[in-house]
């Protein structure tokens, strides 16, 4: 087995938005996966098979408070800017650049909060609304889920 290729493998996995990665030649089989259920790579048969219920479990506790916070935050008149792809979340276009807003910030419909990252992609995430930026709720280089809120904006 190649020690160096196998690390460049898990480098790249790392790095990468995929969750789950499989690799079987005939030197080798590598199995990872950013699961914490499936740290046993040993029996991996085992380790697939609770995962499912585990991903099953977590969306219905993900998709609970999202409408909560939109209930509240509809009290309060401020707009949540959510998340449209899963990817990295970064605040400037450029490392060492400033930042698209900042809280207090005043927003237009339209301008640039963040960029997300995705399979090498930058993707611009835009207001949709006019408001200002109350706060920012990922930290610069985080990974972010769909549908996951980026920022709350008290519309104007």
């Amino acid at each position: 087995m190649d020690v160096k290729l196998l690390k460049r493998i898990i480098k790249v996995f790392k790095e990468s938005d995929i969750a789950q990665l499989e690799i079987s030649t005939k030197e080798f089989r590598i199995k990872l996966s950013k699961y914490p259920d499936s740290m046993n790579l040993s029996q991996p048969v085992q380790v697939a098979v609770p995962t499912p219920p585990v991903q099953h479990q977590a969306p219905p506790d993900t998709k609970i408070e999202p409408e909560k916070m939109e209930t509240e935050v509809k009290e309060e008149n401020v707009h949540i800017v959510k998340s449209p792809i899963v990817g990295t979340f970064y605040r400037a276009p450029a490392p060492g650049a400033k930042p698209f807003v900042e809280v207090g910030s005043k927003v237009r419909k339209g301008d640039v909060l963040c960029i997300i990252e995705a399979m090498k992609i930058m993707n611009e995430i835009k207001s949709d609304v006019n408001g200002v930026v109350e706060e920012i709720l990922v930290e610069n280089a985080q990974p972010v889920e769909y549908g996951q809120p980026l920022f709350k904006i008290r519309l104007e």
